[in-house]
């Protein structure tokens, strides 16, 4: 019986070593597969396009920002300016797109995805020198409160902003920026464009004519 215990004992410490490193590694490969990480990085966005149509009819004006590597060393570029004519109304619409994806990817559609994820996203708006009459002021993004004619809602109905409506005032020139901000769990009532990360950030030249 003496020698059996011994046996027994050099066994349990030869082997128990063994036996805790596998069931550590068990436990974290279990804690990586059933805890989902909260996805709360930008978009990556290479071409931004807006399109300005006019509510009585007319040619859509559009214009385009690109930055072709994504994240990498080029700047973001814009091919505008945008010319509107005077004292018309018009519907903006944005659409958004992962170019560095090929079309087929689900990652390509940026519009589709911040449309779904609505509640976390929200577009703010800029302009100066009262290019126009409807929204007055000078947009949102110095202030959540200042007017902007949204024309869309999240799941919450809270603006989203890729439809807004626009009337131009009297000829002037000006600029309009556009800031996407990706707010998880911040987006509110009066979330300002301070809060979470920035999707997209672009200034175009605007013309009144």
């Amino acid at each position: 019986m003496t020698l059996n215990l011994k046996k027994i004992q050099r066994f349990i410490s030869f082997y128990m070593p063994v036996v805790a490193v596998f069931v550590a590694a068990f436990v974290l490969s279990g804690c990586d597969d059933d805890d989902p990480v909260k996805e709360d990085v930008p978009e990556l966005i290479t071409t931004a396009t807006l399109a300005f149509t006019p509510q009585s009819g007319g040619n859509v004006v559009t214009v385009t920002a690109t930055d072709p590597d994504g994240e990498g060393i080029k700047g973001i570029e814009v091919d505008g300016p945008i010319n509107l004519e005077a004292n018309k109304t018009y519907s903006m619409s944005i659409s958004l797109i992962n170019g560095l994806a090929q079309p087929s990817d689900p990652a390509y559609n940026i519009t589709e995805e911040v449309e779904e994820e609505g509640d976390e996203h929200m577009f703010y708006f800029s302009w100066t020198n009262n290019v126009f009459s409807d929204p007055e002021g000078n947009g949102n993004i110095d202030n959540r409160s200042d007017e902007v004619g949204y024309q869309d809602q999240d799941s919450n109905a809270l603006p989203l902003g890729l439809e807004t409506s626009w009337t131009t005032a009297a000829a002037a020139t000006g600029e309009f920026r556009v800031l996407l901000k990706h707010q998880p769990d911040l987006k509110s009532a009066t979330s300002g464009s301070s809060e979470g990360e920035t999707d997209l950030d672009i200034t175009f030249t605007i013309v009144i004519q």
